[in-house]
């Protein structure tokens, strides 16, 4: 299995709200999460960040992702992906009622690997136009 494989399970896993117990077999334990936003600044593992994405699954239920590119460059050990995330607040929880809003987000996962494994995971998003979308800030 190349690192692209492996990077393609972890993404599959992840996005689809699967949680650290799907997504802890394509990584490192104890492997670190980076994104330069608010919404996010409390979590630093990638772990916890799988957490959060089964969790924002609750309120947007139908959210998915549009996978726009997907690329690896085995030379630095690096596997890019850049998707668009579709959904709706439709279902309870999040920091408000639902608001029946929709989102479209961009977004860049930057998955380093240390031999087969993610050792740390980079995310790239604009959280503040994305948290409006939805009626949350």
């Amino acid at each position: 299995m190349t690192i692209e494989d492996t990077a393609r399970d972890f993404f599959e896993a992840c996005e689809t709200g699967q949680g650290w117990d799907s997504c802890r077999n394509y990584c490192h334990g104890g492997a670190t999460f980076s994104c330069q936003s608010d919404a996010l600044a409390d979590v630093n593992t990638l772990e916890g960040y799988t957490e959060w994405m089964k969790g924002l699954l609750v309120p947007v239920s139908d959210g998915h992702y549009e996978l726009a590119a997907f690329a690896s460059d085995d030379y630095r050990g690096v596997v890019v992906a850049f998707a668009v995330f579709h959904g709706t607040h439709k279902g309870d929880g999040g920091p408000v009622p639902a608001t029946g809003k929709a989102i479209v987000a961009d977004y860049v996962y930057a998955m380093e690997f240390d031999s087969s494994k993610i050792r740390h995971m980079t995310k790239i998003w604009n959280d503040g136009y994305s948290l409006q979308q939805l009626g949350w800030a």
